[in-house]
C-alpha cells in the first residue's frame, strides 16, 4: 500500500473571545490556580484587541502550504481548539500514514516546541510515521519572509522620521532557568534577528529584546522592550521600529503587547514606535513551510523505509 502523506501544523492556540480566557489560562497552567488579577488583566487585553486572529491566520498559512505541496494540511493547537488530539484523530480517520509535523514557532524550546512534539507523538502512537521539524530559525526562506516585511516598513519610517531609525527585533521571553538548563531558544532567536538584519545592510543600528515576560515563575530573560526603548532614547533616538521575529502571525502578543503596550510606553517617552507587518499569509513563508515539509517527508522515507 502506498503511503498517504500529510502535514500537521502545531501552534500554541488562542481563545477567540474574552469570555474564553479563563478556560484557556487553565489549559496553559494545567489547572493550577490563577490569581484574579492575572485573569482580569488577560481578559482586559483580549477585550482591547476584540479577538485573537491566530486561528484565522494559521488556517491561511495551512492553505498556502496546501497549495504549495498539494498535500492535506491539519492544524493542532496545544492550548485551545482545534486541539492536537482532535487533529491526529482526524488524520487517522483519513488514512494518513506519514506526516511532517511543523511547530509554528521557528525557535526550539522545551517550554513550547518540546511540549508540542511530545503531544503529537503521544497521539500518533506509532500509527502515523511522524517526522518532527525540531527548529528552523535559520531557514533561508524564513529569513527572506521576515526581510520582505522589514524593508518597506523601515524605509517608510525613516522617511517619516527623516533619519535612519533603529530596529528592535523581539521574541517571547522564557524563564531564565530554561536557558540555564541548556535550552537553545535564546541563541536561535538572536541568530534569526542577525540573519534578517544582514539582508538589509543599510540598517546600521539594531537591538534584540525579549517581550511578554511571564507574570510568575521566577526571573525571565531580557532585556525587555521597555528597557531597550529607554536605551535608544538616551542615545538620542526619537523613533523605533519593532519586528517580532519570534512570532509568525498576529495574535495577542503582537496586537496588544506591541501595538498597544509598547506604543503607549514609547509615547510616554516622547518617542514614536511602529512595527513591521507579521508574516500572516506571506507566500514566501508558505514556501518556507513547503520546503520544510518536503525535507521532513524525505527523512521519514529514509528512517522508516
Amino acid at each position: 500500500m502506498p503511503e498517504k502523506e500529510a502535514v500537521l501544523l502545531l501552534a500554541h492556540g488562542s481563545p477567540e473571545k474574552p469570555e474564553d480566557v479563563p478556560a484557556f489560562l487553565r489549559n496553559i497552567t494545567s489547572g493550577r490556580p490563577i490569581s484574579p488579577e492575572t485573569m482580569k488583566e488577560v481578559e482586559h487585553r483580549y477585550g482591547l484587541i476584540g479577538s485573537s486572529p491566530l486561528l484565522k491566520h494559521t488556517r491561511a498559512q495551512a492553505e498556502g502550504l496546501r497549495r504549495e505541496t498539494g498535500l492535506p494540511v491539519y492544524i493542532g493547537m496545544r492550548n485551545w481548539h482545534p486541539y492536537i488530539p482532535a487533529a491526529v484523530e482526524q488524520m487517522l480517520a483519513d488514512g494518513i500514514t506519514r506526516a511532517a509535523a511543523i511547530c509554528l514557532a521557528p525557535h526550539n524550546s522545551r517550554t513550547s516546541v518540546g511540549l508540542y512534539k511530545r503531544s503529537a507523538f503521544a497521539e500518533a502512537g506509532g500509527k502515523i510515521k511522524l517526522e518532527f521539524v525540531e527548529s528552523w530559525h535559520d531557514h533561508p526562506l524564513l529569513i527572506q519572509a521576515f526581510s520582505e516585511k522589514l524593508a518597506p516598513a523601515w524605509k517608510q519610517m525613516c522617511e517619516r522620521a527623516q533619519t535612519k531609525v533603529p530596529v528592535v527585533f523581539t521574541a517571547h521571553s522564557v524563564p531564565r532557568r530554561t536557558i540555564e538548563a541548556g535550552d537553545p531558544y535564546e541563541a536561535q532567536a538572536k541568530e534569526t534577528a542577525a540573519l534578517v538584519a544582514a539582508q538589509l545592510p543599510e540598517i546600521k543600528q539594531w537591538k534584540f529584546a525579549f517581550q511578554s515576560q511571564g507574570m510568575s515563575g521566577g526571573e525571565w530573560i531580557g532585556p525587555t522592550v521597555e528597557e531597550t526603548i529607554l536605551q535608544l532614547k538616551a542615545a538620542g533616538h526619537r523613533a523605533v521600529l519593532v519586528q517580532p521575529i519570534g512570532f509568525v502571525c498576529d495574535h495577542v502578543e503582537v496586537l496588544y503587547d506591541i501595538d498597544i503596550g509598547f506604543k503607549q510606553f514609547a509615547r510616554e517617552q516622547g518617542m514614536e514606535l511602529d512595527r513591521t507587518e507579521s508574516l500572516n499569509d506571506s507566500s514566501t513563508f508558505a514556501a518556507a513551510l513547503a520546503a520544510l515539509t518536503r525535507k521532513a517527508l524525505a527523512q521519514t522515507e529514509l528512517s522508516h523505509g
